[in-house]
């Protein structure tokens, strides 16, 4: 009797993607692994279990029954071993002073929290971070021990911070502001950033202003492209209070006496579960929440 072959779990983890893109090619992308890698793997299952699991119809792969008996049986057990198998692996991490921060929010990791890490690191005792920015949905199998996010949602174990509720304020460089208050709305543009495209209607609902009540100026993908804008010209850029709070300590922004309404976001971060480092994942989400008090505290306000 020939000897039985073992179940490949790399052919049913592939399997398994293609069930769930309903697509060869978006499952190698998912896999990080090539087409014919992907299809390799499901003939080998198909050899093992004798029947046809996938059938393709074009550009798209389309399960059998018994495909989807199969895939409907093993995804969920499948993705508890893998992420099992994920947290179990920190013990035996080789660079053990290392955090890696994903966040989806480039601005502020650019302007509040970069030109701050070295203050966290030592306090740590020398751990390096990595920041990594990326506007995609974290899932299970990214590497990561830290969300800074506005805006995604974490679908997995981890303890949360709030550590910034957005207030919106309108600066502009000291000239260009020169004590006008929201007067200077009437003849100097206002930058609009549209990765933001929330933030300018939600200021002017704020300040009970129409879109009439202000002049529309240069437009700028982020607010990092817009800084150096607004800070050298004769503009206006309604902003996040926070990323600009280090300008206007420097003399170099000006806020507008009268504009700072709230946008009804707020900054939070997750240190997972499956963290390598969670001691060193908790404690930076509880600097970054004393960091960001700080900042906006020390502030003066506007005259």
């Amino acid at each position: 009797m020939a000897e039985e072959k073992d179940l490949s779990l790399n052919a049913v983890r592939a399997f398994v993607q293609v069930a769930r893109d309903n697509s060869v090619t978006r499952a190698s992308k998912a896999l990080g692994i090539t087409q014919s890698s992907v299809s390799r793997h499901v003939a080998v299952l198909e050899e093992y279990f004798g029947a046809k699991l996938v059938e393709r119809r074009g550009r798209q792969s389309h399960l059998t029954d018994f495909g989807r008996l199969f895939a409907d049986a093993v995804a969920e057990p499948l993705d508890t071993i893998l992420f099992t198998a994920k947290r179990m692996r920190r013990n035996g991490r080789k660079d053990a002073n290392r955090l890696v921060v994903r966040t989806s929010l480039a601005t502020f990791a650019y302007t509040v929290l970069i030109p701050n890490l070295r203050e966290f690191s030592k306090e740590m005792g020398g751990v390096t971070v990595d920041v990594i920015s990326t506007l995609s949905a974290p899932t299970s199998t990214d590497s990561f021990d830290v969300l800074l996010t506005r805006d995604l949602t974490l679908t997995e174990p981890g303890d949360r911070w709030d550590v910034y509720d957005e207030q919106l304020v309108c600066v502009g460089a000291p000239d260009c502001v020169a004590g006008r208050g929201l007067k200077a709305l009437r003849n100097t543009p206002v930058i609009a950033v549209t990765s933001r495209p929330d933030i300018l209607p939600t200021w002017l609902r704020g300040l009970d202003l129409k879109t009439s009540d202000i002049t529309s100026g240069a437009r700028y993908d982020h607010h990092y492209l817009a800084l150096p804008a607004v800070t050298t010209g004769q503009n206006l850029l309604v902003t996040p209070h926070i990323l600009v709070a280090d300008l206007i300590r420097q003399g170099l922004l000006e806020v507008l006496s009268g504009s700072r309404a709230p946008s009804g976001m707020q900054y939070r971060a997750y240190a997972i579960d499956r963290s390598s480092n969670p001691d060193v994942a908790r404690a930076f989400c509880r600097w970054l929440t004393r960091l960001c008090r700080k900042m906006t505290e020390e502030d003066v306000p506007a005259q």
